[in-house]
C-alpha cells in the first residue's frame, strides 16, 4: 500500500505542478459543455468509463487517485457536486470487480473455484460472474437514474449540484 501510495502522490504532485489536470479539466468540461449532454448521459457516460478502468487497473484508490484531478474539477466546472463524481465512479468501480483480472483477490477466487472444479481458471471465474457484474451494473444505473431525476441529495450536505 506504501508504494502505491507513493506513486499516487508522486502523480498527484506533478498533475499540480505542471497544471496538467487543471488544463485538461477545463479542457475537458469545455467540451462536455459544447456537447450538450445532459446530467443523465454525463453521469453514465462517467459510470461506464469507471467501469471500464476497472477492467484494466486493479486498486480502487490508484483509479480514483489517477481520475479524481481531472474529473472532480472537470465536473465542478460544469455544475455537479464531487460527492456525486465519487459516488458515480464507485458504482461502476464495484460492478465490474469481480469479472476484473486485475483485482487483488481474484487468484484466491480462482483457487477456491478450483476446489470445486479442478478445471476451472480465471476465464471460468469471469464467464460465471459476467451476468451477475453486468446485472448489477445495470441495476445500479437505473437507481443512478432515478435518483438524479428525483434530486435526493446524496447524504447530510451532499448536495447534487453545487450551488450559486
Amino acid at each position: 500500500f506504501m508504494v502505491l501510495v507513493f506513486f499516487a502522490a508522486q502523480f498527484v504532485a506533478y498533475f499540480k505542478y505542471t497544471n496538467l489536470g487543471m488544463i485538461l479539466a477545463i479542457k475537458g468540461a469545455e467540451g462536455l459543455q459544447a456537447s450538450g449532454l445532459g446530467p443523465i448521459p454525463l453521469m453514465l457516460s462517467f459510470l461506464l468509463l469507471s467501469a471500464l478502468l476497472n477492467l484494466l487497473m486493479g486498486s480502487a484508490s490508484a483509479k480514483w487517485a489517477f481520475m479524481a484531478p481531472v474529473f472532480v474539477p472537470m465536473f465542478m466546472l460544469l455544475g455537479y457536486s464531487p460527492e456525486l463524481v465519487q459516488g458515480v465512479y464507485r458504482i461502476g468501480d464495484s460492478a465490474t470487480n469481480i469479472i476484473s483480472p486485475m483485482m487483488s483477490f481474484f487468484a484466491l477466487i480462482v483457487a477456491y473455484l478450483q476446489r470445486y472444479d479442478a478445471k476451472a481458471g480465471m476465464g471460468t471465474v469471469i464467464a460465471t460472474m459476467l451476468p451477475y457484474s453486468m446485472t448489477f451494473l445495470a441495476a445500479w444505473m437505473v437507481l443512478l437514474v432515478i435518483w438524479l431525476l428525483t434530486g435526493l441529495p446524496l447524504g447530510p450536505g451532499g448536495a447534487l449540484y453545487l450551488q450559486g
